[in-house]
């Protein structure tokens, strides 16, 4: 399993036999697969599928243990507005929105490109955004031990928005905290951070 790897090349095999279920969707839903729209569809969705769900061949584990430096750090480290595109293990619709993550060191920090790293990798899974949130969570508390964790994420659902209720303009925010930002002092200051225009 690589630690990051984005999927620019497919497995023929893999990619044929989830184009064939998508030609088979298609046709059953009534439409005409020859048709000059629809003629490369099956095998665009199968590509799609794959770089989608692309989290369950990587490694978040290696990835933040591959950049992991010993530093006399101990204040907050935040990095906040991550870019979250996951698809709903429900409905398979995508939600979208932001992942805000800090953590306060203990003897070891990590390269701030492997936090939005580990949030594709467990976002490219099938997934719902509460365990979205635990897995993040739990990953970097267990994996640098930091003195704390904190994780939140705000995501609009497709699920909610195209079909069922119909809620165009809610959001859904799920929050996760460990070790020091469970005291309401330091969890009041992340959240005051993530919710200020700092640039």
């Amino acid at each position: 399993m690589a630690p990051y790897q984005n999927l620019e090349e497919y497995n023929i095999n893999i990619t044929n036999e989830v184009k064939e279920r998508y030609s088979k969707i298609i046709d059953e839903i009534g439409e005409d697969l020859d048709r000059e729209g629809l003629v490369k569809t099956p095998e665009r969705a199968a590509k799609a599928m794959l770089f989608l769900t692309q989290g369950y061949k990587q490694n978040a584990v290696e990835i933040l243990k591959s950049a992991m430096f010993a530093e006399n750090y101990d204040e907050m480290v935040l990095i906040k507005d991550i870019e979250v595109y996951s698809l709903c293990e429900h409905h398979l619709l995508p939600f979208y929105g932001k992942a805000h993550v800090a953590y306060i060191p203990d003897k070891y920090i990590v390269g701030l490109s492997k936090i939005p790293r580990i949030v594709d990798v467990f976002a490219r899974r099938l997934q719902v955004q509460e365990r979205l949130t635990q897995d993040i969570l739990e990953c970097i508390n267990n994996t640098i031990r930091p003195k704390g964790v904190a994780v939140v994420i705000e995501a609009a659902h497709l699920c909610m928005m195209m079909r069922g209720v119909q809620k165009q303009n809610s959001v859904t925010t799920t929050s996760g905290f460990r070790g020091q930002f469970e005291t309401i002092e330091t969890r009041n200051e992340f959240l005051k951070l993530i919710s200020s225009n700092l640039h």
